[in-house]
């Protein structure tokens, strides 16, 4: 048993209170509680109508999980920088002096403190990476049997867009810029641009590869960009979750006419779609050669 010397005599020291190894444990878990679970809250929020914080919600399966994994990524950091802006100004606020002649409590060590600010970041950017990770395989990911596939050329100045069928049948279906180099200024969703169609509810794949020289496929309300490369085929799907026309650009400066490298996608329902293939197919057979449409 302990004992405690006090002028000459010793006694007993009081024994610890029942629990209090304990204390400092159940202290530390309700600390951590608090971040952990707006951590788990942004990564929740990540996947409701949460605000868009300037980005698009996303007009492809894909789309919507680039939007999803955002949303989380912005949660999370304004949920850390509302912490640590808290801590600040509260530090501000209660450790203001207010005497001249007062010295603060002095301390060199918190424990629980410590572990916390350590082991938290820790867990934040596993959670972040992890999500990170199932995103970009689900966005990554090929589908075996697509139900169009579209071979997509990028040449300076101007994109091509060939149609074959799910099992890789030529559909005789080729839509590329017509319009000579020159500083237009139009819209993207003009005529003189080539346009993507695409079925609403079916798997496209993508085959982009470039004839010259790096080429960016950007089409921001799809929130999908990818390099087009000469000499690299780049292989990926889009499954189109609403009809609408959509903007496209090249967003890798690739020369004098660089501004002028823009398309559009219009996404519409399955049996218009196969409309506008026989159409196309009908009128480009009579024409001998692909037209811009």
């Amino acid at each position: 048993m302990t004992t405690v010397r006090s002028r000459g005599r010793s006694r007993p020291a009081a024994p610890p209170a029942a629990g209090e190894g304990a204390a400092p444990r159940r202290s530390l878990l309700r600390r951590l509680s608090v971040p952990v679970a707006v951590l788990a809250g942004a990564v929740v929020l990540g996947g409701c109508n949460a605000p868009t914080f300037g980005a698009f919600r996303g007009a492809t399966t894909q789309g919507r999980d680039e939007f999803k994994i955002w949303v989380g990524f912005v949660i999370t950091g304004l949920a850390v920088a509302a912490i640590v802006w808290g801590l600040i100004f509260w530090t501000v606020l209660r450790h203001r002096r207010k005497s001249h002649d007062e010295m603060p409590r002095q301390f060199h060590e918190n424990i629980p403190l410590e572990i916390i600010y350590t082991t938290l970041p820790i867990v934040i950017v596993g959670v972040l990476f992890y999500f990170t990770v199932v995103t970009e395989n689900e966005i990554d990911a090929v589908s075996s049997h697509p139900a169009e596939i579209v071979h997509v050329l990028g040449y300076r100045w101007g994109w091509q867009f060939t149609y074959d069928a799910g099992d890789g049948r030529a559909q005789g279906v080729q839509i590329a810029t017509t319009a000579q180099p020159a500083l237009l200024a139009q819209p993207a969703t003009s005529k003189e641009y080539p346009q993507l169609v695409l079925p609403v509810g079916e798997t496209v794949r993508i085959v982009l590869t470039s004839a010259d020289v790096v080429h960016g496929f950007y089409i921001p309300e799809l929130n999908f960009s990818r390099y087009a490369q000469p000499g690299v085929v780049n292989v990926f799907d889009f499954n189109p979750t609403r009809a609408g026309v959509f903007r496209g650009q090249c967003s890798e400066f690739c020369g004098l006419y660089h501004s002028e490298m823009l398309f559009s996608v219009r996404v519409m329902s399955d049996s218009a779609f196969q409309h506008w293939l026989s159409t196309e197919q009908v009128h480009q057979a009579g024409a001998g050669t692909g037209a811009a449409s």
